[in-house]
């Protein structure tokens, strides 16, 4: 078994075919053929299905380890360079959509003026897409809603957000003379939602439940980012995280805190098993200094201390 063959095995299971695997690798596809067979000689078993180009259950396996396998290797290189006072190498980093949406235009520069070598790639997914990947070992990193039940990951707390009532110009809610409103008060009101199933749903409808009220959805839309774009263009009143309601709504638009309603809380996830390169570590790092110094001045949100920002990044 060597390195080839598992990256060849895994361009498969990313391109879905020895053609596509092999322009990826830029290779022929004789040669990514050669690697696979070779592999599945050696471990007595199939690997990929030949009809459809899916991997078998034992090539997910094997799979599964060799993006380990090949993201330490990535990180011996990364940590020597960062030994030697170097910072190189690449860092990709998922983040939900409410989150980047704020945090990547202050992130990216930053990290480009203080650390040049380093190329960042954001993958901006919902939590339940991020959390696999890190887990995978495809992705360094990601700020994550919490909490997380995967024994696999290690999770930081970063911020704590109120969830808030966004109301359009005449809508009942933007009627309100008071900026608050009760979690059964707001059960009169069809609202755009996330659909069951959705953690920020699920808490939703137990502090409901707990009431003894249950929402009415007018819509329910998967991701946050699409519900909040709704609600601005006016189709709806929305439940959103802080982060995702604009700061200073526009004249006649109400932003309502929501009582009795507990805050939806942002954090980071790592794989607990491997340790992150210094390159990782160092996007990591500049992800805490940048919302301690940012997110204090955004209402509703809280900066929670999980300890001091680590100081390793290029040991």
């Amino acid at each position: 078994m060597d390195l080839r063959q598992l990256a060849s095995l895994a361009a498969v299971a990313d391109h879905r075919s020895f053609s596509a695997a092999a322009r990826a690798l830029h290779t022929v596809q004789s040669n990514v053929s050669s690697h696979v067979a070779n592999l599945e000689r050696e471990l007595g078993v199939s690997l990929v299905d030949r009809a459809t180009g899916d991997l078998t259950e034992e090539g997910r396996l094997v799979v599964a380890r060799a993006r380990r396998v090949q993201v330490e290797l990535d990180a011996v290189v990364a940590d020597l360079a960062a030994h030697a006072g170097r910072l190189t190498g690449r860092v990709r980093l998922g983040m939900i959509g409410t989150v980047g949406a704020w945090v990547l235009p202050l992130l990216i520069p930053v990290t480009a003026e203080a650390h040049p070598g380093v190329h960042l790639v954001i993958v901006d997914a919902t939590t339940t897409s991020l959390l696999p990947q890190v887990v995978a070992g495809t992705l360094d990193a990601a700020v994550v809603n919490l909490p997380v039940t995967d024994p696999d990951l290690v999770a930081l707390p970063l911020f704590e957000e109120d969830r808030v009532v966004l109301a359009p110009p005449g809508h009942p809610l933007a009627r309100r003379a008071q900026g608050r409103i009760r979690l059964a008060d707001l059960a009169q009101h069809p609202l755009l939602l996330e659909p069951p199933g959705t953690a920020f749903r699920d808490d939703l409808d137990a502090a409901a439940s707990r009431v003894g009220v249950e929402l009415v959805a007018l819509a329910e839309v998967d991701g946050m980012r699409a519900l909040a774009a709704l609600a601005q263009e006016g189709f709806g009143a929305a439940v959103l995280p802080a982060t995702a309601a604009p700061m200073q709504p526009p004249e006649g638009w109400r932003r309502i805190e929501i009582t009795g309603l507990g805050p939806r809380t942002v954090g980071l996830v790592t794989s607990r098993r491997t340790r992150p390169s210094a390159p990782a570590r160092a996007v990591t790092d500049g992800v805490r200094s940048l919302l301690a110094a940012e997110a204090p001045g955004r209402p509703g949100l809280r900066v929670l201390d999980p300890g001091p920002v680590a100081s390793e990044a290029a040991t």
